[in-house]
């Protein structure tokens, strides 16, 4: 009994296919930014638009791909805020919490972080000034998470080490 050819990829179509590939996966590698979801209390959203600024600034060495909420949803439906939320923390490898005054007492911030973290996602504090605030989201202090300083380099590391120890 004879077989027919099915019509399958040829030797040269699967080699060419493979250098695809391999270029992708390369080019992917020289890819420096981190997608970031930017968890924060409402009240925070002038300076978290800063610090999204600065990651959009070339001169700046400030780099990453903000997959937060910028608006808040238009809806009263928990459920329906929650699910929004989820798609965009799956997109991210790390979640920087905007620790400030007002962080500790939001429900949805400790939420983000829960999320975040059972996701698999590396999670980060970053506070503005001198020293962190004394007050942070029980989750966050709950699962050992690491504040840093407001500072490019500083938080540039701290996002590449979460992603890279999550």
């Amino acid at each position: 009994m004879g077989g027919s050819y099915g019509g399958g990829l040829s030797n040269r179509d699967i080699q060419s296919l493979s250098e695809k590939v391999k270029q992708k996966l390369a080019d992917a590698k020289g890819d420096t930014n981190r997608h970031v979801f930017i968890s924060f209390d409402h009240e925070d959203l002038n300076e978290v638009n800063l610090l999204r600024g600065q990651a959009k600034n070339d001169k700046v060495d400030l780099q990453f791909d903000d997959h937060s909420v910028k608006e808040p949803f238009d809806s009263t439906n928990a459920d329906y805020i929650k699910r929004q939320i989820r798609e965009k923390i799956n997109r991210c490898s790390v979640t920087v919490v905007y620790l400030s005054e007002k962080t500790a007492s939001s429900k949805w911030v400790n939420w983000e972080i829960e999320e975040s973290i059972k996701r698999g996602k590396g999670v980060i504090g970053v506070y503005k000034g001198d020293k962190a605030p004394a007050d942070v989201p029980l989750a966050f202090q709950q699962n050992g998470c690491k504040a840093v300083k407001w500072e490019h380099a500083t938080l540039m590391n701290a996002i590449e080490n979460a992603s890279a120890h999550r």
